[in-house]
């Protein structure tokens, strides 16, 4: 069983129609799903709603007043002898489409959630890997101060439409074989706000919001990539008829690094090492995001060769391990040697193309290596 609509909005039947409006925005504020989490707020949501459809109408209300939930003129089927009107559900979003177009719609007094907005943030590459807090500054609307939200110039008031008599809302009845139909749309005059300013203020020109620019502090999480987003609730466009605020959506680029590269969770960098060292092997000092670490080239390293240093990558955006990093080394011929280099090096040639046995230490192939050496070295 339905509950009286006057209880439904906690009023009593003398309530004026301010009183209804004010108390349909309370409750529509506590109950809105966007807001509301709870499992039947969606239901109350809609009771309040439908009980301030009827009680914000005239001619419901002194209908409702009398006959309570009870319709008079229903008659078999759910048609009336005459003059029933249908307005809002069965047959009416059925006369909607025809007259008018569009299905049910919304009242448009009723609570909406703001705009959402969007805002493209360019981060460093370590920022991206170990994540931080910083500042951003996003334009949205805000109250007009010098109406105060009313839209109107100081000294002059603002008016009830006297279109739509403050319900946001125009008729238009239409005579049919079934009864007379009723199509409600936004009202032209007021665009469904219901008050009319005659005067507007000068700062917002009657829109009695402005736009403002915020400061916002964020937590860029570890371990976000290019093209990924996070929202922050709350922080976009404010909402209509006392609705939610819109929220923020923030889409991330990464600037390029001139030594890592990111794929995934994992880095990979390319390392420069000698003939001498990839020959004979040798330990260096390799850059991770961490700082430098110490890696060990084996004796006889191949150019390409990959190294991996376990959790030297990327946290990973949900979770608490971190990716791998690559190093991949390049074995580098010098374009500019000393007599004494090219003098090793042919030696070396000859050695390695007359597969020689010799074991002197002076000429042996590990000897000459160990020249090569430290002929790099500067010695």
């Amino acid at each position: 069983m339905k509950r009286d609509y006057y209880e439904v909005l906690g009023l009593s039947k003398d309530a004026s129609t301010d009183d209804i409006k004010k108390a349909y925005r309370k409750l529509a504020r506590q109950y809105h799903p966007d807001v509301n989490k709870e499992a039947n707020a969606e239901e109350k949501f809609k009771e309040v709603k439908e009980a301030y459809d009827t009680l914000s109408d005239t001619q419901k209300k002194a209908q409702y007043d009398r006959f309570g939930h009870q319709d008079p003129n229903q008659g078999f089927g759910g048609f009336g002898g005459g003059g029933a009107g249908f307005d809002g559900g069965g047959f009416g979003d059925i006369f909607d489409m025809f007259f008018g177009g569009g299905g049910r719609r919304s009242n448009p007094n009723a609570p909406r959630k703001g705009a959402d907005l969007e805002y493209a943030l360019t981060i460093d590459f370590k920022d991206a890997v170990f994540g931080k807090e910083q500042e951003i500054e996003i334009q949205r609307e805000a109250e007009c101060d010098t109406c105060l939200g009313s839209g109107a110039k100081a000294g002059s008031s603002v008016e009830t439409c006297n279109g739509c008599h403050g319900s946001g809302q125009e008729e238009q009845v239409v005579n049919s074989p079934f009864g007379r139909i009723v199509n409600r749309r936004v009202c032209s005059k007021c665009q469904g706000k219901g008050k009319v300013v005659k005067e507007k203020c000068p700062t917002c020109r009657g829109a009695g919001r402005v736009k403002v620019k915020r400061k916002i502090n964020i937590n860029i999480p570890a371990g976000i990539d290019e093209g990924q987003q996070m929202r922050i609730s709350g922080e976009g466009e404010p909402g209509a008829n006392g609705g939610p605020s819109g929220d923020v959506y923030i889409h991330f680029r990464i600037r390029k690094h001139d030594f890592f590269k990111r794929e995934g969770a994992d880095i990979y960098c390319d390392y420069p090492i000698n003939f001498a060292q990839a020959a004979l092997g040798d330990e260096v000092e390799v850059p991770t995001v961490d700082g430098n670490v110490k890696l060990k080239i084996p004796a006889g390293t191949q150019t390409s060769t990959e190294f991996r240093l376990r959790g030297k990558g990327v946290p990973h955006l949900r979770g608490s391990s971190r990716g791998d990093q690559y190093v991949r080394v390049k074995v580098v011929t010098p374009t500019k040697l000393t007599d004494r280099q090219k003098e090793i090096l042919r030696e070396f040639g000859g050695m390695t193309e007359g597969n020689s046995t010799q074991t002197d230490s002076n000429h042996s192939e590990d000897g000459l290596l160990d020249k090569i050496k430290r002929a790099f070295r500067g010695e």
